[in-house]
């Protein structure tokens, strides 16, 4: 992989809002092999190739002086399945926008120096090998400063200027290979324990470790690299999806607050125990801080005077959706605080306000997410920001901060946020003039009442140009999770626009066991899949269908992971509601489930133990291929070969028992992709796929 190091372009903010003409916008970027979409806007509503030419921003950083952004951006090439990753730099004085890197690699996760002199960032080298650049604020001047022989998956710099951080595999386990040498052509796996494979990859004897070194800012040159986890067979971060967050410097620079599950085989499978340790750079000592709290502690961050820690914390081991607490320790005093009592809403992403006395995070609401801050003095919770979407992200500032904000009708763009009216101002616009060309759907709530005569909130998206005096097929949408908000996201798979634009109705309920209506809410689900939630399900399509526009003999059910369980339970149970159905990464049989899946912790808790031993209250009785009898509605499976969450042969059981009952179904395969579709291809090939199922039955 080659660099072109010396790169540096200005461009002005009216130009990036123009990012949709290809020829005028990309002509002026790209001087790679990069080939960018050029979609075709004519019809004026969502496309398959306009979604995934819209730009997606990633990582988004505040220089130190508080007057410069840095963010890294991608774009999709559909022709060479690929995507492209760049930097770009927003000046808060005028919000004019900067291109900083324009080269043949992807860069990423950006980083400003303590002193604000250098960016550091991550790029593969000429080897393909990730490792630690910098370049100047006006991106020139790019310098390598590691050279890593596996890649480096995360960095940071200490505040004191004076060390790196960073993150990177380290071969601890043997190897078939090393335990017979003589058999260097052998193909085989020894398995002795669980844990042997995790959501999409197989146990390959290496872990993440983090590991310090000196810094100097003067010639940008790092020495004396100390693993700081010799030998120890455990991942920092946590792994699937956990990164830098997970890791946090203390302010004078000489400790390291980690999270960490320090288990292996069958009692990391089982236990959602993970813990906040303390690494102290001098003494080389490491200590637990969180003990004996049984449940998830991750994502330390210190306060400024180095005092405290605030973490995100769960009570109860084993169930990951748990309610997320706010935990704050006084290291001198060693005092524990909870500050979630009578806060009936998850905690998450914490910062420290100037002064110590306030903690600012975001929460659920309502399928909304917002800021919050707490008095540490008062313990009083307020809400900052309001309205209908979802914050992702936020780095606080004096009076201020920046903010990444989505919503059901677009991708996250970056904003200023007032932090006394919550006011935010959009300062990104990178998919502005491309949305501006689309008629968008419209989106609205209405409360459901359920079968128990609660509430439930329902969100109903409508064609573009809809017309009430018309009728329109309708799509329950059936959530994942199973304990995950159908909030503001937008999806570049299941969106909810290009649903509408397709001519359909949606109606996506916040089903029993989806966070932000509070913990019962949440842990209703748990031991009672196939009951109250589904029943939710029902009605929320029964309510809305009895509007005049929506035609009820053209109806159909769709959704993933639990939502594709949910179509599958539903395709058993709908009582001639639903003409269709199509279901992705579903469980279909809780048995073959249990004996198939990686982390046990989850379906020990969902499912209510293994099947051999069940409590007396469990879900074994709500299995969905216990229904298949009914089955008499055709159904479209779509399934990932390297999902090991939800395994592939649940897809092939569901097939065949639709095949065999002789019900109309296609199984739609993608052996390279896992419990998600990422690639542009195979994610275009999806929604043709999807839809002309749909329209096939609903049309």
């Amino acid at each position: 992989m080659k660099t072109n190091m010396k790169y540096f372009l200005i461009i002005s903010a009216m130009i990036l809002f123009s990012a949709c003409n290809k020829d005028a916008y990309y002509s002026n970027l790209s001087n790679d092999d990069f080939v960018y979409n050029n979609p075709d806007f004519s019809g004026g509503v969502f496309t398959p190739e306009i979604l995934w030419s819209l730009g997606r921003i990633g990582e988004t950083t505040l220089s130190p002086d508080q007057t410069q952004v840095v963010y890294g951006l991608s774009y999709y090439s559909i022709e060479q399945n690929k995507s492209k990753r760049e930097l770009y730099l927003i000046n808060l004085k005028d919000n004019s926008t900067v291109r900083l890197t324009k080269n043949n690699i992807n860069e990423y996760n950006p980083m400003w120096r303590p002193d604000g002199k250098k960016i550091g960032f991550l790029a593969a080298d000429n080897d393909g090998i990730m490792q630690i650049w910098e370049m100047n604020p006006d991106g020139s001047d790019m310098k390598q400063i590691t050279t890593e022989s596996s890649d480096v998956t995360n960095f940071t710099y200490s505040p004191t200027n004076n060390r790196i951080l960073f993150t990177s595999d380290v071969k601890v386990n043997k190897t078939t290979k090393d335990i017979y040498p003589d058999l260097p052509k052998a193909n085989a796996l020894i398995i002795t324990d669980l844990g042997f494979r995790h959501w999409d990859t197989w146990e390959d004897a290496n872990f993440s470790h983090i590991f310090i070194a000196d810094y100097s800012p003067e010639s940008s040159n790092i020495s004396n690299i100390t693993d700081i986890m010799p030998n120890e067979p455990y991942d920092v971060p946590m792994k699937p999806w956990d990164g830098i967050e997970n890791i946090a410097f203390s302010p004078d620079g000489n400790q390291i607050a980690y999270t960490c599950k320090k288990m292996t085989g069958k009692k990391y499978m089982t236990s959602t125990n993970s813990d906040i340790y303390l690494y102290d750079i001098a003494s080389k000592k490491t200590t637990n801080i969180s003990s004996p709290i049984a449940g998830y502690d991750k994502n330390p961050v210190f306060s400024h005077d180095g005092k405290m820690i605030a973490w995100e914390s769960m009570e109860r081991d084993g169930f990951e959706a748990d309610k997320i607490r706010i935990m704050v320790k006084n290291l001198e005093t060693g005092e524990m605080t909870n500050y979630s009592d009578g806060f009936d809403q998850n905690a998450f992403h914490f910062a420290w306000f100037t002064d110590d006395k306030k903690l600012y995070f975001l929460s659920g609401y309502h399928a909304t997410v917002q800021m919050y801050s707490l008095n540490l003095e008062t313990k009083e919770i307020k809400a900052v920001t309001q309205g209908v979407h979802d914050l992702t992200s936020f780095i606080l500032a004096d009076g201020f901060a920046i903010t990444n904000i989505m919503s059901m009708s677009h991708p996250v763009e970056i904003y200023k946020t007032d932090l006394k009216t919550g006011e935010t101002n959009e300062i990104s616009f990178v998919n502005k003039e491309m949305l501006d060309k689309l008629t968008l759907a419209k989106i609205t709530k209405r409360w459901v009442t359920t079968t128990d005569n609660k509430k439930e909130l329902v969100w109903v998206i409508y064609p573009p140009n809809f017309d009430s005096t018309k009728t329109y097929p309708t799509l329950l949408y059936c959530e994942g999770g199973p304990q995950s908000t159908v909030s503001q996201f937008f999806s570049f798979r299941w969106n909810f626009q290009m649903m509408a634009a397709n001519g359909y109705i949606i109606v996506a309920p916040n089903r029993r066991g989806l966070p932000s209506f509070g913990q019962e809410w949440n842990d209703q689900i748990s031991k009672d899949y196939g009951g109250q939630n589904m029943q939710d399900y029902l009605s929320a399509i029964d309510s809305v269908s009895k509007e005049k526009y929506v035609d009820k003999d053209h109806m159909g059910a769709v959704g993933a992971s639990y939502g594709g369980l949910s179509v599958f339970w539903l395709a058993g149970n709908h009582q001639g509601r639903f003409k269709t159905f199509i279901a992705h990464d579903g469980i279909f049989d809780f048995v073959s489930m249990y004996g198939s899946t990686e982390e046990m912790w989850f379906v020990n808790w969902d499912l209510g133990g293994p099947y051999w031993n069940p409590e007396p209250k469990n879900s074994y009785s709500g299995s969905p291929n216990l229904f298949v009898k009914n089955w008499d509605t055709p159904i479209m499976i779509v399934q990932g070969g390297k999902d090991y969450r939800v395994p592939e042969t649940q897809a092939f059981e569901a097939f065949t028992a639709a095949r065999m009952k002789g019900i109309d179904a296609k199984l739609l395969y993608f052996p390279d992709e896992n419990h998600w579709v990422l690639k542009p291809q195979d994610g275009i090939l999806w929604q043709r796929e999807f839809f002309s199922w749909l329209d096939k039955y609903l049309k």
